[in-house]
């Protein structure tokens, strides 16, 4: 850890605010003996005004000024000129004014402010005398060039040799700081700015605030905002943001609202730091409040104003408002294309329903497509929410389509796109793609080896997530709370008590990682998936684990399968004393109690639904052939329907021949009435397969979301169908991935218990 040197530390030396001269070297400056042509194009990129103005300075006789270079070095870091500063320098140092402090001292933030440090740091060198300023640009350069150390390590000699730091110097040290995250030296800072009394100071406060927030101490990031005596915007949107960096939400609107009572106008940051705080509660109402606010001062056509309003229009559902913003912006920047896509990914997540979410993951695929035409090229952050959407519409061609575009831009190298690559290929069912995009990670961070663990995991692979999960431990990687659920689901799924419990053990007493509800979700997977369902609530019960609605479902589903209704009625009472708001979880209890004739319980379940205002259950089921959707519903026969419940028909009488028969008694129950809305040989995932089967070739794959779990007999059906076609079927439902192919399943059958 870096530290600063006695003389802040302990005030050993009285710091000395007098200029320090140093011995005289040459100026390091490289002459070059430029050509007509180069030095052309050395100011080819530099304006009219520039060429003539220099060779006004360069016209022989004519005395010149000192500070007639200002200007032109000025433009030269507007224009990012590195051949027009070395002109300058030139000049100047034949010029003879190499001993003007003040120029030579502009000429060292101009080779910063270009990215040339190196020249920086050798004319630094080079200079008979220095003052702060001299020392501040230097330091300012390295911060802005992303070398906070060097900036850093300058501070500390210019202390040692008895300079006298400015607040802007302070400022620009504990931004680097904040660039390391550390925190420690930043305290020491402090420490020198407390003896001195200059926390009053805005730009002191300001950059203060900045570093422990970014270090993730918001108490003291306020503490330092409430010690400056003249706050600026600048200083309120620091705190602002810091609230919502560190989790507070909350605290940095009621500080917004504070900002606008004292009469200060936000800045287009502040109101980005306040409409991404809007994005994260979901506060649509303060957020629209925000955008009317940004117009009337000014900064609605903003282009970071408004993508930040749309996005939050899009992750609140409001559409034809993000439209309306996208549409009527001139100029459409990646940014901007970035926030459209991954609005509408995010809205895939956050749907009503599947369908829904379906649509709005189409209209992102649009929408990426449109950003093709532009003739923008996307970037990693792109690709990243195109494969998410992907992912959720098991969407496997367009996938591939953007695998290949990654690869030929470059950015399949990067570590998010190969982990959302690999997350890809896994919810499209497509495990070896996944495997084999895990390989060719040049770099794996934790998120990657967790992502494959769980891949395997969720495909029956258990000794594959395993043995992965140990090379991860070998390579050094320490795993985290989410690998863990791995690591249990695929011991789980392959039924090894012994080493889920040994995985257990590990998790608490050597990683120190507190046990969370889906690691003792998986270990109850694990004993009802054996039939053990005693055991599983004995290890309820030594664990002292208070379940939530999924490891009640888990037991219910267990207690049925394996004919222990009492325990099944048990888990039933104890999930409807949580109030669940699933839907799928009361029809769950309420086929239960019809199909066991108790009445009483039916009809509270019921009225339980309506306090509740439980929405009805939805059987949809969707398909997409060609870049068309077709969707299915139990009892639906359009869309070639003859043709559909032709070869359904079929394929049942063929099953039956197998020894599958028809679970009657698996139907959904309607609210209403007591008998089965619709039998569970109409129920839509098996329509979308038959659809699938008729307008696909024998060699494709049948990919189907449903939007509710799949039933016991639908699940047992597939299976079958999966041998009598000698296809592979990807169904997913709203609680996993199906893969079946020759009569399994990748569930290890678990999903066919309900």
């Amino acid at each position: 850890m870096a530290s600063l040197p006695p003389v802040v530390v302990g005030n050993t030396s009285k710091l000395n605010p007098e200029v320090k001269k140093l011995p005289s070297p040459s100026v390091p400056f490289e002459k070059k003996n430029y050509s007509t042509k180069e030095s052309d194009r050395a100011f080819a990129s530099l304006s009219l005004e520039f060429r003539e103005a220099f060779s006004l300075i360069g016209g022989g006789d004519r005395k010149i000024e000192s500070s007639s270079y200002v200007p032109l070095l000025q433009e030269c870091i507007d224009t990012n000129s590195v051949s027009g500063v070395e002109s300058i320098h030139g000049h100047i140092v034949k010029a003879g004014f190499c001993q003007e402090l003040f120029l030579m001292t502009f000429l060292v933030n101009t080779y910063a402010k270009c990215g040339m440090m190196e020249s920086a740091r050798r004319l630094f060198d080079s200079l008979p005398k220095r003052n702060v300023v001299t020392w501040t640009s230097l330091m300012s350069g390295y911060v802005h060039n992303s070398r906070p150390e060097s900036a850093i390590s300058v501070f500390k000699e210019m202390l040692d040799v008895g300079g006298y730091p400015t607040n802007y110097t302070l400022g620009i040290v504990l931004n680097a700081c904040s660039s390391l995250f550390d925190i420690e030296l930043g305290k020491q800072i402090h420490g020198y700015i407390v003896k001195y009394d200059i926390e009053y100071d805005a730009s002191i406060g300001n950059a203060l605030c900045s570093l422990y927030s970014k270090c993730r101490s918001l108490d003291m990031a306020i503490n330092a905002f409430q010690r400056i005596e003249e706050k600026n915007v600048i200083s309120w949107t620091a705190v602002i943001s810091a609230c919502g960096e560190n989790g507070n939400s909350a605290m940095g609107l009621d500080v917004f609202v504070q900002m606008l009572a004292e009469g200060v106008q936000p800045n287009e940051v502040t109101l980005t730091s306040v409409l991404s705080i809007c994005c994260t509660m979901q506060a649509l109402d303060m957020g629209t409040q925000v955008h009317s606010l940004s117009i009337k001062i000014g900064c609605g056509s903003d282009l970071a104003v408004t993508n930040s309003i749309m996005y939050l229009y899009l992750k609140n559902g409001c559409i034809s408002e993000a439209k309306k913003l996208f549409d009527g912006i001139t100029t459409i920047s990646l940014v901007t294309w970035n926030a459209m896509i991954a609005g509408h990914a995010e809205m895939t997540s956050l749907a009503e329903d599947g369908l829904s979410a379906y649509f709005y993951g189409i209209e992102a695929l649009k929408i990426f497509q449109r950003l093709n035409r532009s003739g923008l090229r996307p970037d990693l952050y792109t690709f990243s929410s195109v494969l998410t959407v992907c992912s959720s519409l098991v969407a496997l061609e367009q996938g591939e389509q953007v695998h290949a575009q990654t690869l030929k831009t470059g950015f399949l190298s990067d570590v998010v796109v190969g982990t959302a690559l690999v997350n890809m290929y896994n919810k499209c069912g497509s495990i070896n793609r996944a495997s084999k995009a895990f390989v060719e990670m040049s770099t794996r961070t934790l998120i990657s080896w967790t992502s494959m663990i769980n891949a395997f995991a969720q495909h029956g692979l258990a000794q594959q997530a395993l043995q992965l999960f140990e090379d991860m431990r070998f390579v050094g990687v320490r795993p985290n709370k989410i690998t863990f659920v791995g690591v249990l689901s695929a011991c789980s799924q392959a039924g090894m008590i012994d080493q889920a419990l040994a995985y257990y053990d590990m998790m608490i007493n050597e990683y120190k990682i507190n046990p969370v509800m889906d690691h003792y979700a998986c270990l109850v997977d694990m004993f009802v998936r054996l039939g053990q369902i005693y055991e599983a609530f004995d290890f309820i019960k030594k664990t002292d684990l208070v379940p939530n609605e999924f490891i009640w479902s888990i037991l219910i589903a267990g207690s049925r399968s394996q004919g222990k209704l009492e325990l099944g009625f048990y888990a039933a009472e104890q999930l409807l004393e949580l109030k669940p708001k699933d839907s799928e979880t009361y029809f769950l209890l309420l086929n239960m109690y019809l199909s066991a004739g108790r009445w009483k319980d039916v009809s509270r379940v019921r009225k339980m639904m309506r306090d509740e205002k439980v929405d009805k259950i939805t059987d949809w089921s969707w398909i997409s052939i060609r870049n068309k959707v077709y969707t299915f519903k139990p009892g639906s026969k359009k869309n070639q329907a003859s043709e559909v419940a032709k070869i359904l028909e079929d394929l049942h009488d063929r099953a039956r021949r197998l020894g599958y028969q028809v679970e009657t008694n698996m139907a959904i129950v309607d609210e209403e009435k007591e008998e089965a809305t619709a039998l569970p040989a109409d129920h839509s995932e098996k329509l979308a397969v038959a659809f699938g089967l008729l307008n696909t070739s024998n060699e494709a794959q049948i990919r189907v979301i449903k939007s509710i779990s799949m039933c016991r007999d639908c699940h047992n059906f597939i299976k079958v169908v999966s041998i009598l076609t000698s296809r592979t079927i990807i169904i997913r439902d709203s609680k996993r991935l199906h893969k079946f192919f020759n009569g399994q399943c990748s569930c290890g059958d678990f999903g066919g218990l309900v």
